[in-house]
């Protein structure tokens, strides 16, 4: 781990992080991005929190819930070190009524005609999600490695989730959100300007027959 930088300072006064927190310089989502999905489930108050990979934004997740007194946030985690620090990060908080990192190694996988390596899901519950955070696999796995996201979790979406894809900046992840948007063209997206650019996504499921 590394010094927390100064932009980071807004978590003890929002959420009152004072010890552990699990930031690493190359693999922290950015401060503002934190900020973005702090806010949302503070006020939106989510029963069901998803997010792909774990971290820092676990802990911001699992304490938001824990300032709620609701909501139980779902990690997937392909690493086992990584799985268990951030489980270690989240103990002096007493989150694990808030939090359940799962160990989910990333696996070979068909969507349409092209393959892909993503997380297991066996251990997710079977449970509508309000809420789904979008931080991992890395880029360097794979083209388009976070694309899986939306069309293996969309049935297990609530009618009113909302969806943060971090990294939206980059190329690989503007491609995505117009993959999603032709295949799911009842999405609407919102890009925010970040460090490293958040898009956000609400669904607006037709009714079904």
């Amino acid at each position: 781990m590394h010094k927390i930088p100064d932009s980071y300072q807004f978590l003890e006064q929002k959420l009152g992080l004072k010890s552990n927190i699990p930031y690493t310089k190359d693999w922290s989502a950015a401060a503002d991005f934190l900020e973005i999905i702090i806010d949302h489930c503070l006020e939106a108050r989510p029963e069901t929190i998803v997010e792909c990979s774990s971290g820092l934004t676990s802990l911001v997740l699992a304490r938001s819930c824990q300032i709620n007194n609701q909501g139980h946030l779902y990690s997937l985690e392909n690493g086992e070190e990584y799985a268990d620090n951030t489980r270690n990060s989240l103990q002096p908080y007493n989150l694990s009524r808030h939090a359940s990192i799962l160990l989910a190694p990333l696996t070979p996988i068909a969507i349409g005609q092209q393959e892909y390596l993503w997380y297991t899901l066996e251990s997710l519950p079977d449970s509508s999600i309000d809420m789904l955070v979008i931080d991992g696999p890395p880029g360097f796995i794979q083209k388009h490695s976070r694309y899986p996201a939306l069309p293996l979790l969309f049935d297990k979406l609530s009618n009113h989730s909302v969806i943060f894809l971090d990294d939206a900046a980059r190329k690989d992840e503007k491609e995505i959100i117009k993959k999603w948007q032709t295949e799911f063209p009842f999405i609407k997206h919102q890009y925010i300007e970040t460090e490293r650019g958040c898009s956000i996504i609400t669904i607006d499921k037709p009714p079904q027959e």
